[in-house]
């Protein structure tokens, strides 16, 4: 009888594992090519990037961009839709160390100083505390109070855009589903997060919110 139980606790376990493991794995494989998806970082350099104000926050190393330095915003500029985005999906694999904040900006435009002012964010945040919203929020129009993920941790982060819809999921389970009014108004320091066209941009918000980004994709659709 206790050699069965001890058989049965351990295959438990070895299950809980194995669900762990490919869940982490899944989490880390690109798209498929040629489904439309198509890749906007080469693993290797920032060609068809521009960081704005401190571009020495942003590098690449081992197949990621690392995030970690002073305030700057790094903006897709590449040939792919001549980085003017519509309707699209954008997926791109994260991992959010300790404390940090950052974001996904979208509908965005090349701007050299200060926060983005043209766009929407998808919120990166497991565990800064100076603010509230947490991963998977659609920043300051529809938050999350709980994230989704931890830190240290790869998760797929994967942005729909269609019409007047606004859709982000994280790991696979959405998080927002937002649908922009026709007669949408916002505040003047929000004026700008409304949806239009532009590129995407990746946040660096401080020098101790460090994060990692890989397996960019995006798919614009008709």
């Amino acid at each position: 009888m206790k050699t069965a139980l001890t058989k049965i606790v351990t295959l438990l376990l070895f299950a809980g594992l194995s669900g762990v493991v490919c869940s982490t794995a899944q989490a880390q494989q690109p798209p498929p090519e040629g489904d439309g998806w198509v890749s906007i970082f080469d693993g290797e350099s920032l060609e068809g990037w521009q960081a704005s104000e401190n571009e020495n926050t942003f590098s690449v190393q081992d197949g990621r961009i690392v995030v970690d330095g002073e305030r700057s915003h790094l903006f897709y500029v590449g040939e792919v839709a001549d980085h003017n985005f519509d309707n699209f999906e954008f997926r791109a694999d994260v991992k959010s160390m300790p404390g940090a904040n950052s974001g996904i900006y979208f509908h965005t435009e090349y701007q050299e100083e200060g926060w983005p002012s043209k766009g929407y964010e998808a919120q990166i945040n497991n565990t800064y505390e100076g603010d509230p919203r947490r991963t998977g929020s659609l920043y300051a129009v529809q938050d999350v109070k709980e994230s989704p993920v931890d830190d240290n941790e790869w998760f797929t982060m994967h942005i729909r855009v269609k019409g007047d819809s606004i859709s982000i999921a994280v790991d696979g389970e959405t998080m927002v589903e937002y649908t922009e009014p026709a007669d949408v108004e916002r505040p003047d320091n929000m004026s700008g997060r409304v949806l239009s066209s532009g590129t995407v941009a990746l946040q660096g918000h401080d020098p101790d919110s460090v994060v990692h980004f890989k397996n960019i994709y995006v798919k614009p659709l008709d």
